[in-house]
Parts: C-alpha cells; structure tokens; sequence
C-alpha cells in the first residue's frame, strides 16, 4: 500500500531536491536519504499517517522549521518525513487566560508578532526564530536569549494535542492552569525530540508587554570577571538576557555583516546585557563599579530601539558568520558559578591536543549555556574534521561530567550526541527512558535512531 492511500498526492513529495531539502536540519556530516516528504493539514491525517507507517512498518521523521543543530530532524535510511509545514494556521486565542492554540507548523515570529497585536508578550526568542517552528520548539524544548529572566519554552505550555507511535491522539492537560489527576504527559513530549509522539498543537500562553528595553556591550579582559559582572547587575536590577562572545566571535560576525566594533578597545570577551529603560540609573550605578573593580574596560550602550538591534546583531549574527568554517558545535551547560573554569578548561585542553584549531565561544552564559564553536581549518575536509570533533568530544564531555552539567543544554541530543548520552544521563535513567520509548512508540517508528540507539 503506498503513502498516497492515506493523503492526497498533492500533499507528497518524492523528487530528489525536496528530499534534500525536507530530509535534514542545519547539522552537516549526516546522511540524508528520506524515501518520501509527506505535509499533512490536521490531525486526522496525522493519525492516518501513523497508522499507515505501523501496518507497513514505515518509520517516520517529523520536520519542523529544520533549524535544528543536533541531527534531531534528518532522515538517513529511507524514512517518511512528516513536514509541519501546512499545519501552520493560529487556530484559537482566548484573551482572558492570555492562552493561544496553534498548530506545530507555526513559526515562532508568528507567534511573537500574533501575541504583539493583542497587546501581549511570547518571550522565547532566539536567532532563529523566523524559521523556528512552534512544534520544533516545544519538542526540544527551547530555550535562546531570554531564559534568564522568562525560562524555558517548557514554562509556556499549557497544553497539546499529539499523536503517539501507537497512532492515539492525546489531549494533554487542555490550557488549565491547575490540573491535580496524576501524571501531566506533556512534560514528557516536551523535550522527547520527536521520539514519543508527533506534536500537532500547542497551547501557549502568553504574558504582559515588556516595557521597552536597552541593550548594553562591555568589554570584559578575563572569563572569570564574566560571572562578577552579571552577579554586580543582577545584585541593582532584573535582567531580561545576558549574553557573552569571544573576541574570534566578533571578529566573525563584524567582517560577515560588515559592522563596527562596539568599543574602541578590543577585549578577549564581551558582554551583551538588556534590561528594562526605567533600570537605566541602576545599571549605570553597575556599570560603574565593574569599572572600578576592573572586570570591565569599556561599554556602549543603546540610545534608541534601533541602536539596540544593531547591538543585538553581534551576538546574533554569530552562528551564520561562523557557517563557512563548518564548525563542529557542542551546546553544554554548567552551573553558572562553573562556567569561567570550564572555559579555560576547555580552551587549554583544545589548544594542547589540537593546535592550530580557533575555538570560538558565544552563549547565554546568565543561564550557563554555552555554545562551543571548533572551527574547520581550511585544508581539512569536512568528514575529517567531523571524525576530529568526535574524537574531542569526550573529553569536552569528561569536563561537563565533572560539573555535573549537560552535554545538550537546548539544541537536544538528535543524532549528533546519542553516543554521548551517558555523560549526562546515568544508566538507570536511560534505561527508564527506553522503557517510555517503547510505551508511546511500540512499534518504533517514530525518528529512529535519535536520542539513542
């Protein structure tokens, strides 16, 4: 029985460029090989997919915006992709509970702008986001530059409908706000990457207006003046992000956009701060002593919402600016009083085992996340240095270990990090979250061969 039994051929593609294009996110070194791309429009059909894959023992790949970076979205040995693309409408808002429901196919900027018009706030927010899905979201559970002062995308679900491997569709929870009969299921498909369940529709709330915001760069000459320096601003006011960037990072980014340094001095890191405008006078007063006690030589800060975008470019732009390098990417997580030491670590492992490799870091260091950048050397193809990047990586992963932090702080494990899993994740656990796999995807069809073998 072929796919279109079950939905329309106009709703199929099977032409080599779109398997190309719908068989894989932004990570490089997979292979990519889906037998056929596949975009249904409800539920119904979703279902129906499901069913199709259990009886023909077909395995499926669901796809969101693919901005994916941890392999989470490609289908490598002739699997259906399943495209949200068309479930892409804004089906229901509900004022009084500030709670909309979308379908996952709906682009995060979507909902930004949608929450915009009603007066309203959606807060997860990330460079990505006018490409990012809402279903891709919530399945690994995302995070980006405002975590620090609004969480995860996990804080902002307050419901779904999914389809599990068994082809059952589930309600979760239904918007509620308290709902105290038993096990909340949508905790669990929020971060399972696709493993558990295909997410149709989200409930999200939505939140107040921020006031208007203003956008701060310093200087900063050592990594562990970083953590004085977000302990001495966030000691005067509330901070809605705290970024960093290595000195190589804006190197990138400036000659990518053909920018101007922020600062007439050059520093080894840099700091990007937004806070609320009525904070300005405390942060001026923070501002002042981090230059007293010499953790901060220089800062610029916004003088108009437009000036704030142009700051925010050179923390933004830096993952495109990096994209010819090839880089090989890790997204870890330590405990924010760790991180400085865990950068030198890394830096000086890198540089003994590995010379001649630029390590360039940028990351949400308010939160602990860090996103480690080896990049490609020139004469080096990119299945060698992919191989090299795996062979750094568990001694990257022994530095994490040793901290007790997370080898995937918010790009998921995907294909990229299965092998590496028990670095975070004991053995029990694993072995736990095996036994969840196999209850809401028996038949293991749902993105084999991602999380874990």
């Amino acid at each position: 029985m072929a796919i279109d039994s079950v939905i329309d051929a106009k709703q199929i593609k099977t032409d080599s460029e779109s398997l190309a294009v719908w068989g894989k996110d932004w990570t490089n070194g997979f292979e990519v090989a889906p037998s056929a791309v596949v975009f249904p429009e409800s539920n119904e059909q979703v279902v129906a997919i499901v069913e199709y894959a259990i009886a023909n023992q077909v395995s499926l790949v669901p796809s969101g915006g693919r901005t994916g970076l941890s392999g989470g979205a490609v289908a490598s040995s002739g699997e259906v992709v399943v495209s949200f693309d068309r479930m892409n409408r804004i089906i229901d808002f509900n004022k009084e509970d500030r709670l909309v429901t979308c379908q996952a196919g709906v682009v995060t900027q979507v909902l930004q702008e949608f929450a915009a018009e009603h007066d309203l706030f959606y807060p997860v927010d990330f460079a990505s986001a006018g490409s990012s899905q809402v279903g891709g979201n919530v399945a690994t559970n995302a995070g980006g530059i405002k975590v620090i002062r609004y969480g995860l995308t996990r804080n902002w679900v307050a419901g779904m409908r999914i389809v599990t491997g068994a082809g059952v569709l589930l309600a979760c929870n239904q918007g509620l706000v308290k709902n105290a009969t038993g096990y909340d299921l949508r905790h669990l498909f929020i971060g399972s990457e696709g493993t558990l369940g295909l997410i149709c529709e989200v409930d999200m709330r939505l939140t107040s207006l921020p006031e208007s915001q203003v956008v701060m760069v310093v200087g900063v000459p050592n990594a562990v003046d970083l953590l004085s320096v977000l302990m001495a601003f966030s000691d005067e006011l509330t901070l809605s992000a705290f970024e960093f960037f290595s000195d190589l990072a804006l190197d990138k980014v400036i000659a990518h956009r053909d920018l101007q340094p922020p600062l007439a001095t050059r520093e080894p890191y840099y700091a990007l701060l937004e806070f609320d405008e009525s904070s300005l006078d405390a942060a001026t007063r923070a501002f002042e002593h981090c230059v007293t006690e010499g953790w901060v030589t220089d800062g610029v800060i916004s003088q108009s919402g437009a000036q704030a975008q142009a700051l925010w470019q050179l923390r933004e732009g830096i993952s495109e600016s990096i994209a010819g390098d090839t880089p090989y990417k890790n997204d870890l997580s330590v405990t924010i009083n760790q991180v400085p030491e865990f950068l030198s670590d890394v830096d000086q492992f890198v540089e003994a085992s590995y010379p001649g490799y630029d390590v360039c870091w940028y990351g949400h260091i308010g939160d602990g996340n860090l996103h480690l950048n080896i990049l490609r050397p020139e004469d080096m193809s990119v299945e060698d240095f992919m191989e090299k990047g795996h062979e750094m990586s568990p001694k990257i992963f022994e530095l994490v270990q040793e901290r007790q932090g997370s080898i995937s702080a918010e790009h998921g494990v995907g294909l990229l990090k299965k092998d590496f899993l028990n670095y975070t994740r004991s053995d029990k656990e694993i072995e736990l979250m095996r036994g969840l796999k196999n209850l809401f995807d028996p038949h293991q069809i749902l993105n084999p061969g991602k999380l874990f073998s």
